[in-house]
């Protein structure tokens, strides 16, 4: 519950070149994730652990980040991971997003593993970021400094770069075309 509406913040992009950090810890956890199930087409493995003490600190630590006005937006990662918040923060924003370089691992279990307790912010510049790192890591609070947003697509690693428009035409045609009769939208077969 924020008690000042003015003190939150979007989940869209608000400007190009803010800094998009990573909040939590990730392990790339694919057991029973979006990922597994509709690219992979298995539901199989364990949901992800839940850390609750992770949970409340990374979640404070976020909170005291929105109503302190020291970042410009925030979005939690839950179905889809990574990818999709990233993708979520572009589209509400109307602006794009690089990311790159994925630490070592899978990519795949980087980008949509569904790890608890994260959460993705910007901050408007380095130094911005550099202090919310600094409190980050006293608050043991881990955090990843991913990339910046700006451009018309989403860049990801070893990925080439998605239009934006392209996007938002795969996120919002399936509704509307299964609303008006075509279920093959939603079909394997289409």
């Amino acid at each position: 519950m924020i008690a000042d509406v003015a003190k939150s913040a979007p989940t869209g992009f608000v400007a190009e070149g803010q800094v998009i950090l990573l909040i939590g810890e990730t392990r790339g956890w694919l057991g029973q994730s979006a990922y597994l199930a509709d690219i992979c087409g298995r539901k199989e493995g364990a949901p992800p652990p839940v850390d609750l003490a992770a949970e409340r600190r990374n979640g404070e630590f976020v909170r005291e980040l929105v109503l302190s006005g020291r970042v410009t937006a925030a979005h939690d990662l839950s179905d889809g991971g990574l990818a999709v918040a990233l993708a979520e923060m572009a589209l509400a924003g109307g602006i794009g997003a690089a990311a790159p370089h994925a630490p070592e691992g899978p990519a795949h279990a980087f980008l949509f593993g569904e790890d608890q307790s994260r959460y993705l912010v910007t901050a408007a510049t380095r130094k911005d970021a550099e202090a919310i790192a600094d409190s980050a890591t006293k608050a043991g609070v881990p955090i990843y400094s991913l990339g910046v947003t700006g451009g018309d697509s989403l860049i990801l690693p070893g990925e080439a770069p998605i239009l934006l428009t392209e996007l938002r035409k795969a996120h919002e045609t399936p509704l509307p075309a299964y609303m008006a009769g075509d279920d093959r939208v939603f079909s394997d077969n289409s």
